[in-house]
């Protein structure tokens, strides 16, 4: 990611001050002196705090000051030019004035400062007096409630978006299975022949793995919507008033669709994250599956001619720049690589949430882009596979017929009635003579050719092709919408 543009070219400087140091400020700048003190202390990176947090602190600085006009501690302008502008910040109006790195204080000070700066300044513009970042937009508030309870606020949005791209993705699935049929093909265990199963029982499988993926992430959802505002510094609220979390969160949850609520235990809500953690364990999760899913059909596609080439996946661009005519399976290894990147951040997430010493935890910044990067990722993944690979896919019914029949597992529907030791022999015969099972079997004896096609048809093997779908969402439906977590 590229740092944002800030208006922090030099040509039109003021200096300005903040309760330490004198700081130069471009004029054109809607930030102020603590904003220019984190862009000196802290070029570290092109990773800049997400847009996300940004927007859900502004939200939040919005229900703030509505809250403290129906609380009486702001006047009625002061607080509607603080709601306004915090508003225009929310909408994205003024995202090139957040540019700070995500490399920061692990409190999300100087990101938190950011917004009050620039919203105090917007608010001043609007009233013509003085509205000051700390007294006015942070009043009743600290870095510590306030930055912990936008993390859970962008999570839980974007947790949204990603559960409509896992919907999508089951529901690419669930077509591609119903078109399947009754389509038999072999089953493979440890990469070696096994016996029939159909194509709908194999997607099957894949259908409530991510059904599982999803009911954790549903489980994990619930104490997310507990945000630590009205905590303050450390928790017990000091310099706020006892109302105002519970009024910020409820206006929150009307404002944003959302069931937030103000956590019970604010001192949790601060020094820990396990909310986050879990919530990204069920990420973890569903990674797994996704992995499993996709090398499944990367293997079963692979070829054409010298792999598996059961299915054939979408020839979407060219894949070699040197050799004509090839195909990769792009969709899938771009899935494989996020996959590997949500996991490497679920790991520097559980390392960060362990870190928190006392009354804060002070690795929010990683915790939060880690977070918001890992929803991101999956989500566009999953509807990139689903739209450009899943949708496309095709069986190859020759050749996978073809691999069926030749397959010496299918002695196994001979055990019943001759034994497993004399239906072994016949596998073993097949496989030393290059021979079909069905020639060995009458080699061997005991069997006549008839008896063979009667007790050897693969399409008497698979359960009478019984699937089961796996609910996931509220409704019990592998296809139930997930509008609201």
């Amino acid at each position: 990611m590229q740092k944002r543009s800030a208006s922090d070219q030099p040509d039109t400087i003021s200096t300005e001050t903040d309760s330490l140091v004198a700081i130069d400020v471009p004029m054109a700048a809607l930030w102020g002196p603590q904003t220019a003190l984190s862009l000196r202390f802290f070029a570290i990176g092109q990773q800049t705090m997400p847009l996300e947090i940004i927007h859900a602190m502004a939200q939040i600085k919005r229900a703030a000051a509505e809250t403290h006009l129906d609380l009486g501690l702001l006047d009625e302008a002061m607080a509607h030019a603080i709601a306004h502008a915090a508003e225009r910040v929310a909408t994205g109006e003024f995202d090139d004035q957040f540019p700070l790195s995500v490399w920061q204080t692990g409190s999300g000070t100087q990101s938190h400062m950011n917004v009050n700066e620039v919203i105090a300044k917007l608010a001043t513009r609007a009233l013509y007096r003085q509205v000051h970042p700390h007294d006015d937009v942070n009043r009743g508030q600290s870095s510590n409630d306030v930055f912990p309870s936008a993390m859970h606020i962008a999570v839980v949005q974007l947790s949204r978006a990603l559960l409509i791209s896992l919907a999508g993705l089951r529901d690419a699935l669930q077509r591609k299975a119903d078109s399947f049929g009754r389509d038999v093909k072999i089953g493979r265990t440890h990469l070696q022949d096994a016996i029939p199963i159909t194509w709908a029982q194999e997607f099957s499988g894949y259908l409530a793995q991510l059904g599982l993926a999803e009911r954790a992430i549903r489980h994990a959802l619930p104490a997310v919507y507990e945000l630590a505002i009205g905590g303050t510094a450390v928790g017990t609220g000091l310099n706020t008033h006892p109302a105002f979390g519970q009024q910020v969160a409820q206006r929150l949850a009307e404002r944003l669709d959302e069931p937030f609520v103000v956590a019970p235990n604010l001192f949790a809500a601060l020094a820990g994250h396990e909310a986050l953690v879990s919530l990204h364990g069920a990420l973890r999760t569903l990674c797994v599956a996704l992995i499993k899913i996709g090398s499944d059909i990367r293997l079963m596609g692979s070829g054409p001619r010298a792999g598996i080439g059961e299915l054939q996946l979408p020839a979407n661009e060219p894949g070699s720049s040197i050799m004509p005519g090839k195909v990769n399976p792009t969709q899938i290894e771009a899935l494989l690589m996020v996959c590997a990147q949500v996991m490497g951040h679920d790991v520097a997430i559980g390392i960060a949430a362990s870190q928190g010493q006392f009354e804060l935890n002070v690795y929010k910044p990683l915790i939060a882009y880690n977070s918001l990067d890992s929803l991101r990722l999956l989500s566009d993944a999953m509807s990139s596979f689903a739209s450009h690979c899943v949708d496309g896919i095709q069986i190859d019914t020759a050749h996978s017929t073809s691999l069926l029949h030749r397959s010496l597992m299918l002695v196994t529907a001979l055990v019943p009635h001759m034994g497993y030791d004399r239906a072994a022999l016949i596998a073993l015969r097949a496989h030393a003579q290059g021979s079909s099972l069905r020639e060995a079997a009458i080699e061997v004896g005991g069997i006549s050719a008839a008896e063979f096609d009667a007790w050897v048809n693969p399409e008497d093997m698979v359960g009478n092709g019984r699937t089961v779908k796996s609910a996931a969402g509220p409704s019990g439906s592998a296809t139930a919408s997930p509008s609201h977590p």
